[in-house]
């Protein structure tokens, strides 16, 4: 990742230490069955920013709920899906959160910088799978 991102979608590339996540997942835990949104919202974002998809996706779904159940946290929410999908490697699905953000913050640089990462990602892996199989080709040609 370049500098010229930094530090508008430095939460794609960054993670926390498992310490510091097992100090949210700990505050959740104790908060259940009815965790404030708070505490859920700083669970799911520090699962987001976890470097494992299977946290990744436990991340995604408690920020799902949360945008689903308390509107006052939608925009916070658009963007931590967007960065949540962009980590799983769903482009398509984080492009579409991140659309959604900047349709009502269209000058939100986050959301901005996000939606470069996830083009440059695209475009990246096209090229790869193109290459790959233009040698598949060459190689039965």
């Amino acid at each position: 990742m370049s500098d010229r991102y930094l530090p508008y979608a430095a939460d794609a590339e960054q993670s926390l230490s498992p310490d510091e996540l097992q100090v949210l997942q700990r505050q959740f835990e104790r908060e259940l069955p009815r965790p404030r949104v708070q505490t859920k919202f700083n669970y799911a974002w520090g699962l987001i920013k976890s470097t494992r998809k299977r946290e990744q996706r436990l991340g995604v779904n408690l920020m799902h709920e949360i945008y689903n159940e308390h509107e006052e946290r939608k925009r916070e929410c658009l963007y931590y899906l967007g960065i949540g999908y962009y980590k799983m490697g769903e482009y398509a699905n984080a492009r579409v959160y991140i659309e959604q953000l900047l349709s009502l913050e269209p000058g939100n640089a986050q959301a901005r910088s996000l939606r470069e990462l996830i083009d440059e990602k695209v475009s990246r892996d096209g090229m790869i799978g193109l290459a790959v199989s233009g040698g598949a080709l060459a190689l039965v040609g």
